[in-house]
């Protein structure tokens, strides 16, 4: 089951986001062989193209359990600030029998800050 957060955002702004995963001892997951996604919009049941996708990856090494998410301030400046984004971020690798697993880790609702420069 995915984690839930509530994130805010400052229009205009570059957003970086590291998330550290866990196991349930607390040592970092091995990453090692995962890919992540991780995408916004107005509302879960929108079109693909008017969702927004992040920049999203497993930094390096993989073993340090560290995914990156980001956007470019031209993005966020194109956020609308009278509205809530809903989004979440998932996980996946493909197992030995070439099946591709996907765990959601994080979803919650972003809100975004209006700019005035």
């Amino acid at each position: 089951m995915a984690r839930y957060e509530e994130l805010t955002i400052d229009q205009g702004t570059d957003v970086s986001l590291d998330l550290y995963l866990t196991n349930v001892d607390g040592s970092p997951k091995d990453l090692s062989g995962f890919s992540a996604a991780a995408k916004m919009s107005t509302r879960y049941d929108v079109d693909s193209s008017e969702k927004i996708s992040f920049d999203a990856y497993v930094t390096v090494p993989p073993t340090n359990g560290i995914v990156n998410l980001s956007l470019a301030n031209a993005v966020t400046n194109a956020l609308n600030t009278r509205r809530r984004y809903v989004y979440d971020v998932e996980i996946s690798y493909v197992d030995s029998d070439q099946n591709t697993i996907v765990e959601r880790i994080l979803e919650g609702l972003i809100t975004v800050t209006p700019s005035v420069t």
